[in-house]
């Protein structure tokens, strides 16, 4: 087991190892033990009470984070013709066809989300096994495979982030910097856990929300009460 350092063995005494913090107190906290020199990301990671071994207990969509991540995304997008010169005008940072399938496949992968218009999937399915287990193949479920390409890019660039559990039905989603309000930190978590919420499956049995825990980069985690987060959602809905 690797040795921690000494400011985040310094961080990690700031926590109390048990306690279920509310998330007020728990943003404070967190941004609290942020001792990098560079400003860290904010993130949640949520355990959900599905088995995704099962189809219909899969967890995965997006959400547009009101005051967004504190970064600006690189979007690439598939597209030819009009919908290639849409993409442009709309602030995509690459654009094209055969040409980025091909720079791909050379081992380029220098942008954040993919999107794609849905005459160009039969192209872009040739780097499934590239771009698939990055978590950057554009899809449908997402809104990354669409006519509106525009769209697509603005809510992009606007602050949209995808979440998907992981094989432990585990959600890991950034919402936001250090450095933001603790009020815009509140409200991007507020709209993920409301949106996660929304989106339950109906054969997901039990307590829902498992755990929450909010750390940044390279801080230790503070774990949320997550009745409470599941008390205020509703109320809010």
């Amino acid at each position: 087991m690797p040795k921690l350092g000494k400011k985040y063995q310094e961080a990690q005494k700031l926590v109390e190892k048990h306690k279920l913090y509310d998330l007020e107190d728990a943003i404070a906290l967190t941004q609290k033990t942020a001792t990098a020199k560079f400003d860290e990301s904010v993130e949640v990671a949520v355990r959900l009470g599905v088995d995704p071994k099962h189809a219909d207990q899969q967890v995965r969509g997006a959400v547009v984070l009101p005051h967004g991540t504190g970064k600006t995304a690189r979007v690439l997008v598939f597209a030819k013709g009009e919908k290639a010169k849409e993409a442009e005008v709309a602030g995509a940072d690459y654009v094209g066809a055969e040409d980025l399938v091909t720079k791909i496949q050379a081992g380029w992968s220098d942008f954040d989300v993919a999107v794609a218009t849905p005459d160009m999937m039969g192209m872009v399915g040739k780097l499934g096994k590239i771009l698939g287990p990055k978590g950057l193949m554009p899809n449908p479920k997402v809104g990354t495979v669409t006519l509106d390409v525009t769209r697509a890019v603005n809510e992009i660039k606007a602050g949209k982030i995808e979440y998907r559990t992981d094989k432990a039905g585990n959600i890991h989603a950034p919402i936001g910097k250090v450095s933001f309000d603790a009020a815009k930190l509140q409200e991007n978590f507020n709209t993920l856990l409301e949106t996660l919420i929304k989106v339950k499956p109906s054969a997901a049995k039990g307590q829902y929300l498992r755990s929450i825990t909010l750390s940044t980069t390279m801080g230790p985690g503070v774990k949320v009460n997550p009745l409470k987060v599941t008390t205020s959602a509703k109320k809010e809905q």
